[in-house]
């Protein structure tokens, strides 16, 4: 299983994940953490989007990003991918989904992992290796 939040350091960790994904002959499962927009937020957002507004409500910027992502996988020989988009804050929602997919091991970019807020308010990354309670690969993106 890989995250992805969209950024090119994400769908980075997606290629090496599908291709390895591709060697072992497994099932790929490509997740994407999302916190749909409330209030103020959204109507700033669909007052400047106008008929496009359907992007930021829901999970509709997940799907998009899993789109790109399950596009980048197959690129790389992956040819059983699976994605879901998770409504939760990023660590918790790739621990409990690679849990429920029962994940043989979880691929994530190292994105902030060595940056002065990574080590001191944690990262994504760290977060994730703590907390899988599985096999974690931080993939060098950065």
């Amino acid at each position: 299983m890989v995250g992805t939040d969209g950024s090119e350091s994400s769908f980075a960790a997606v290629e090496r994940a599908a291709r390895l994904a591709a060697v072992c002959e497994a099932e790929l499962v490509i997740a994407c953490a999302y916190m749909p927009m409330r209030g103020t937020e959204l109507a700033v957002a669909q007052d400047q989007l106008g008929s496009e507004a359907y992007q930021v409500v829901g999970s509709a910027p997940a799907e998009d990003t899993l789109r790109t992502a399950r596009d980048r996988a197959r690129a790389q020989g992956a040819t059983t991918v699976r994605s879901v988009a998770v409504q939760d804050e990023p660590v918790a929602a790739l621990v409990r989904t690679a849990r429920e997919t029962s994940a043989d091991l979880l691929v994530v970019g190292n994105r902030g992992l060595r940056s002065l807020a990574g080590r001191i308010l944690g990262s994504v990354p760290a977060d994730i290796a703590r907390k899988a309670g599985l096999d974690v690969l931080i993939v060098h993106t950065t």
